[in-house]
């Protein structure tokens, strides 16, 4: 029974958080290295494990974010294109006609007013396509929260490792 209710103990510090685990130590001198080093072995693991978990809950929430602008805006792509189809029937009409009204002729106009048209859409297209990449460019995927969080724990580490 004693050995049990021991071992509960000893368990229950191991998984203690670390400041109530060096209470038990009331003087740090007498603390030997081994426990220093058994402690810090623990508060290692744990960092590393959170660490672990952040990156995890970090890269979920930009896949996340990133997948659902990426829905929007293939949703988005084929909206614009129905209409951009639209408009541009609409604009070639309307060109062909004034084209016609300017006196150019039937067949002058024809291909005329459908080559201004083209040109135009491309050139709104190209503008569109170019703001996209630079975008898409300026977005990261690293977990940024993580990385700058690891450099802290790894200078942490080391200043435990000294004192």
């Amino acid at each position: 029974m004693i050995q049990s209710d021991t071992r509960t103990d000893t368990r229950e510090k191991q998984y203690a958080p670390a400041s109530e685990r060096s209470q038990t130590h009331d003087d740090p001198e007498r603390r030997s290295m081994s426990d220093l080093f058994k402690e810090l072995r623990d508060e290692s693991s744990l960092l590393l494990r959170q660490e672990v978990s952040l990156a995890k809950a970090e890269m979920a929430e930009k896949t996340a974010k990133f997948s659902r602008n990426i829905g929007y805006l293939i949703a988005g792509a084929g909206v614009a294109i129905t209409s951009v189809l639209f408009f541009a029937m609409a604009g070639t009409v309307g060109l062909y006609n004034g084209l016609v009204a300017a006196g150019l002729s039937h067949a002058t106009s024809g291909w005329l007013a459908p080559l201004i048209i083209g040109l135009v859409i491309s050139i709104i297209g190209y503008a569109m396509i170019q703001k996209g990449i630079s975008t898409l460019r300026r977005a990261s995927l690293l977990p940024e929260q993580t990385v700058d969080s690891m450099k802290q724990n790894k200078e942490w580490i080391k200043q435990k490792v000294k004192s």
